[in-house]
């Protein structure tokens, strides 16, 4: 990593980061990815950081409108459903939604639910939910389909949005969540490219 003073992909290719996860999309309704995808030029803010490698930022229209209120964004309160199936190893939502815009972070993953994926070991992270909004708890056993919660704007973010991305280590146990090993993620069910990236819109299949 560079720290962003030059902005490399870090790893540098997808080819031999294994295992790649491959899971259902997270949303009932159509998305725009804000950021996502192999490069650098696609996923500015999450490739240069090991953690975040192949992390995605998921919009719905209407976004980056500048405005001050969380509900002029089509995600805000939409519902986030469990990717697949997997136990819930945390569930936080009681930090507040900030304004779209400010700068009063109170944390870097805001109201959040990580879930581990049993047969591989690894760890599937959602970020940014909506204050009081998490429907499960430390434990349970989720299925693909499952309500998780809903889209908010806590944590570190400029707008409502929902960040999803795959690690190695688990998230509870690393003390420098930034310096985990991001692994591919791929979706399937939905009308796009596996690995989508900035700018498309992705639909799920029926």
């Amino acid at each position: 990593m560079t720290i962003n003073v030059i902005p490399l992909a870090y790893p540098a290719a997808i080819a031999n980061t294994k295992p790649g996860l491959t899971v259902k999309w997270p949303l009932h309704t159509a998305a725009v990815v804000g950021w996502g995808g192999d490069s650098v030029e696609d996923n500015a803010p999450h490739a240069v950081w090991s953690s975040e490698r192949w992390a995605y930022d998921l919009v719905m229209e209407p976004y980056n409108t500048g405005s001050s209120r969380a509900k002029d964004y089509g995600i805000w309160n939409q519902e986030v459903y469990a990717p697949l199936d997997a136990v819930v190893i945390a569930a936080y939502d009681e930090e507040a939604d900030i304004t779209p815009g400010s700068e009063d972070v109170l944390s870097m993953e805001g109201n959040h639910v990580y879930l581990k994926v049993a047969e591989m070991g690894t760890f599937l992270l959602l970020n940014h939910l909506k204050q009081h909004s998490v429907t499960v708890a430390v434990g349970d056993k989720v299925q693909a389909g499952d309500l998780l919660g809903l889209v908010g704007n806590s944590g570190s973010t400029s707008e409502p949005h929902l960040h999803i991305h795959h690690q190695r280590q688990d998230p509870t146990q690393t003390r420098m969540p930034i310096l985990a090993e991001g692994l591919p993620l791929y979706f399937e069910g939905t009308n796009g490219d596996p690995m989508p990236v900035k700018d498309d819109l992705i639909t799920p299949q029926p």
